[in-house]
């Protein structure tokens, strides 16, 4: 967006506003605004990494409401720009709790005097920004319609998708066999990972509902002579799952249906289920009649397999299901009805379901490495973002991600793999040296095994 010029007046005051709140701050980077000046926000504040204002409707709207929902929004529509670097690597200079003890430390009688010429005006809210207005609804009697809430996340276009996922298209945390491993290793790594800790065999029937572009089940298809089904409520995913299961020759090994898997007929039981980052679309109140479903359609010591995002949990209960200010951000304008529960929870809702829990595995740094490769990789092809999908609905994804990386690094948000079956008397079947099941076989990105897997992915 161009800047705009404000009155000399609304300039000086912007000044001023900066200058009194950067007294309380010290942070690594630097605010430009719309007539050049540049306001360094901490002693270490580097000038080539800046926040731009484009004009004084910025604070205007900052200082009356104070919110990521109004940042999101002002950035989105370019009002709040970054120049220097991507959103996540400018973002990593800013300790957000500076910000948020800000209330509590800046005088506000003075603060609003010097605001006084901003505040006078008026301003309207962007409405360039793709949002979900409706209420979710928490059950599906309570008016819960999940296909609306999918069809807005993932029918943006799969070209949008492809312009930052691997590969495979894979939209769940890889798993990093070293830091520096390429994402595409990554992915396929994690592929194979979660085939070894569902311990699949040639001939298992596996089920991954909510299969996404068809990664996973074209993967153990293919590597682990499985037989795949997998459901999706995207007609996008649909649609690209059934052309990559033709190109890969699998039709007669992996099968998708555009329904809800709650709807499955009554005779499909499976040997194995993988359900990878789909739990936050389901809701928590519908977390124990989803898991008992899913055991109604395993054999005796079927293996359950699960990713998900967690929030941490809170010392009070009755706190958790508030929902934070990143939550209220990314269900308004990325993930409609998303939740996310905390690990105890959702270990809790297994037991009472009737499965039996036997790993635990946290993998919040690699989900922070691969949201951080997602950003770069859209940031770098934003241009063709803007084309498929338009810059503001690109900014938005670019916040999003760059918040998720900073969240999982930082350690506000959490993931784990969770490794259970279906409970039933007798040995468990999931053996005893995780340590030889897990760290043999194939480890993609560390060696020959990457171009191995890749010439027959």
């Amino acid at each position: 967006m161009s800047r705009e010029l404000g009155t000399q007046r609304e300039l000086e005051a912007t000044k001023a506003v900066i200058g009194e709140l950067a007294k309380h701050l010290n942070v690594n980077v630097a605010l430009e605004l719309w007539d050049g000046t540049v306001i360094p926000l901490g002693k270490g504040a580097q000038e080539e990494i800046r926040f731009v204002v484009a004009s004084a409707n910025v604070l205007r709207r900052l200082l009356r409401e104070p919110s990521l929902i109004s940042v999101a929004e002002l950035y989105a529509t370019g009002d709040l720009d970054i120049v220097g670097a991507n959103p996540v690597d400018a973002m990593r200079g800013v300790d957000h709790l500076q910000f948020l003890r800000l209330p509590k430390k800046v005088n506000k009688a003075r603060l609003l005097k010097m605001a006084l010429p901003i505040l006078l005006k008026s301003y309207s809210a962007s409405s360039f920004v793709k949002r979900f207005t409706k209420k979710a609804g928490a059950t599906p009697t309570s008016g819960r319609d999940d296909k609306e809430m999918i069809g807005f996340h993932y029918d943006l276009s799969n070209e949008f998708y492809s312009l930052f996922l691997d590969e495979e298209m894979v939209y769940s945390s890889a798993y990093f066999p070293t830091p520096d491993a390429t994402l595409d290793d990554a992915q396929l790594n994690k592929l194979d990972l979660i085939c070894r800790k569902l311990r699949l065999a040639p001939g298992d029937r596996l089920f991954d509902p909510g299969c996404g572009w068809g990664g996973l089940l074209c993967y153990a298809a293919k590597h682990y002579g499985v037989d795949a089904y997998g459901t999706t409520l995207s007609t996008e995913q649909f649609d690209f799952v059934n052309a990559k299961i033709a190109k890969m020759g699998l039709g007669d090994k992996v099968k998708i249906e555009l329904r809800d898997c709650r709807s499955i007929s009554d005779d499909k039981i499976f040997d194995k289920i993988a359900q990878v980052e789909m739990i936050e679309h389901v809701g928590i109140a519908n977390h124990h009649d989803f898991y008992r479903y899913l055991r109604k359609h395993m054999r005796p010591r079927g293996v359950y397999f699960g990713q998900a995002s967690f929030r941490r949990n809170t010392e009070r209960p009755e706190d958790f299901p508030k929902l934070t200010p990143y939550m209220q951000f990314i269900v308004k304008y990325i993930f409609p009805g998303g939740e996310l529960d905390h690990v105890g929870m959702t270990t809790g809702a297994l037991e009472r379901a009737g499965f039996e829990v036997h790993e635990v595995e946290a993998v919040r740094e690699h989900f922070g490495y691969t949201t951080e490769h997602w950003v770069r990789r859209l940031y770098d092809r934003r241009e063709e973002g803007a084309a498929l999908v338009g810059m503001p609905q690109t900014r938005i994804w670019l916040l999003y991600l760059s918040l998720c990386a900073l969240s999982f690094h930082r350690g506000a948000l959490n993931a784990f793999q969770v490794v259970a079956t279906s409970r039933h008397s007798g040995a468990s079947g999931v053996g005893f040296d995780r340590i030889t099941e897990y760290g043999g076989a194939r480890r993609i990105g560390t060696d020959d095994a990457s171009e191995t897997a890749r010439k027959t992915a």
